[in-house]
C-alpha cells in the first residue's frame, strides 16, 4: 500500500512539474513588405521565406514565437525599445548596424542589383555578372566606373534606411541623384510609372515583382555583394547587458545560432530558399 501511494505521489509530482514548464515566449519583428523574404497574402497573413524559417527555428529552439509586423524604418528602434525580441526582415549584417544591435550568424545571402524597365538604354550594361566590393580588383574598379557613367544624370530609386541607399550614397558610383521610399512596393511602382530611371534593391525582390505584376522590369549590371552590402542576412538581436533582460538576449543569440546551424545541416534553410527564391541563397 505504501509503495502504491509513493508511486501515485511520484506520478502526480511529475505531472505538476510538466504542467508548469512553459516554452520561452518571444516576438520576432518582420516588415511584411519585402517579398520573397517577407510579405502578406491576400488575407493579410504574414508569409515568405523568413516567416517560415522563423517558425522552423522556433521549433528547433522549442520557443513559442509570435511574428509581428513592423515598418522598416522603425525596425531597429522598436527592437531596442523591446517591442519585440528579434528581427527577421531581410536585414543584412553591416558594421553600421552592429553599432546598435547584434546579429546571429548569417542564414542567407542577399545579392543586390539594379533594375530598369525593358527598353531602357541601361540594358546590356557591360559589367561582370557579380562583383564583391570587398575585393579591390581591376574588374571591380572597371565595373564601378561603368556603373558611375551609366547612372550619371539618372534618378535612382531605393528604399530608405537600407544597404542599397548606403551604397548609392557611399561615393562608390559617384554623386547619384537618389530618391528614397518607405517601402519596396513604392520603389517598384515608381519605377514602372517612369518616375525612376533605375532602381536598386535585392535581386529577388525585382524578380518577384516582375513575375507577380507582369510588368517588364529587368535587372541590369552586376549582382553586388560586400562593402556597403554587408555580410549576409542574419537575425537581429539587442546587444546584451548585465541585467536580466540582457542575459536573456545573450541566451537568445546563442540559441538562434545553434538553431541556424541545425537548420542548415538538416537542409531546412536550403529547402525554404529554393521554395521562395527558386535558388539556394542559404549561407
Amino acid at each position: 500500500m505504501n509503495i502504491f501511494k509513493k508511486t501515485i505521489l511520484t506520478v502526480l509530482a511529475s505531472l505538476f512539474i510538466i504542467g508548469n514548464v512553459s516554452a520561452e515566449k518571444i516576438k520576432i519583428g518582420t516588415e511584411g513588405a519585402y517579398p520573397p523574404w517577407n510579405s502578406k497574402d491576400a488575407s493579410g497573413n504574414l508569409i515568405g521565406f523568413e516567416v517560415e524559417l522563423a517558425q522552423e527555428l522556433c521549433a528547433i529552439m522549442k520557443y513559442e514565437c509570435t511574428i509581428v509586423e513592423q515598418d522598416w524604418d522603425g525596425m531597429i528602434p522598436a527592437l531596442v525599445m523591446r517591442k519585440f525580441d528579434a528581427i527577421m526582415a531581410g536585414m543584412s549584417i553591416t558594421a553600421e548596424r552592429q553599432k546598435t544591435i547584434t546579429f546571429s550568424q548569417g542564414y542567407a545571402t542577399e545579392p543586390a542589383t539594379l533594375a530598369v524597365m525593358k527598353g531602357s538604354n541601361l540594358e546590356g550594361m557591360d559589367t561582370p555578372a557579380a562583383i564583391n566590393l570587398d575585393r579591390s580588383s581591376s574588374d571591380v574598379k572597371k565595373a564601378l566606373k561603368t556603373i558611375t557613367a551609366a547612372l550619371s544624370g539618372k534618378t535612382v530609386c531605393t528604399q530608405t534606411g537600407t544597404i542599397h541607399q548606403n551604397f548609392l550614397e557611399s561615393g562608390d558610383v559617384g554623386s547619384v541623384n537618389v530618391r528614397t521610399y518607405k517601402t519596396q512596393d513604392e520603389v517598384n511602382l515608381d519605377l514602372t510609372s517612369g518616375r525612376c530611371d533605375v532602381a536598386l534593391a535585392a535581386k529577388a525582390s525585382f524578380i518577384e515583382y516582375a513575375e507577380a505584376s507582369g510588368k517588364a522590369v529587368v535587372t541590369v549590371g552586376p549582382n553586388f555583394s560586400g562593402g556597403a552590402f554587408g555580410g549576409g542576412v542574419g537575425v537581429g538581436i539587442r546587444q546584451s547587458g548585465d541585467d536580466a533582460i540582457g542575459k536573456r538576449d545573450a541566451k537568445l543569440l546563442k540559441d538562434f545560432n545553434k538553431a541556424i546551424d541545425k537548420a542548415r545541416k538538416q537542409g531546412i534553410i536550403s529547402k525554404l530558399a529554393i521554395k521562395w527564391f527558386n535558388d539556394d541563397v542559404s549561407m
